[in-house]
């Protein structure tokens, strides 16, 4: 029997329930805390959030990046790589987004299969219709 969307819509919950007690995401509020209450970090991405929009400006009005806006952000860039506890949620990061990964080919894997078994092969003829498997691997793959 089909589910419903109710079903489906609470299975969705439950999913999300267990990915939210996943030690990565724990890791990464922490990771985002830390650089929250870490003024120097806070600072250091501020300028460069501002150097990053300003050059962006410039550039929609046609001006190019400068070398010494380059090196500017290039420094910051450093400066903001260098910081710890930075490091530490870009690896949050990382964990955070294979997590995600993970778990959208798990759901998807099954709808690509179902969507392969109603397609005609290759070489029976027939118009075959839109490329739906292309949707479903497509999603945070």
């Amino acid at each position: 029997m089909p589910a419903d969307e109710q079903e489906i819509m609470d299975l969705a919950k439950k999913l999300g329930d267990l990915v939210a007690e996943h030690p990565a995401i724990k890791k990464m509020a922490d990771a985002q805390k830390s650089v929250a209450e870490d003024a120097e970090a806070g600072k250091m991405l501020g300028e460069f959030e501002q150097k990053i929009a300003v050059v962006s400006r410039n550039e929609q009005m046609g001006q190019p990046v400068t070398p010494q806006e380059r090196a500017e952000l290039e420094s910051l860039q450093q400066k903001i790589a260098s910081n710890l506890k930075v490091q530490n949620l870009d690896a949050a990061q990382v964990d955070f987004t294979a997590l995600l990964r993970k778990v959208s080919q798990a759901w998807q894997q099954p709808i690509a299969a179902k969507q392969q078994e109603g397609m005609p092969q290759q070489g029976q003829g027939g118009a075959g219709g839109p490329d739906l498997g292309a949707f479903a691997g497509g999603i945070g793959g």
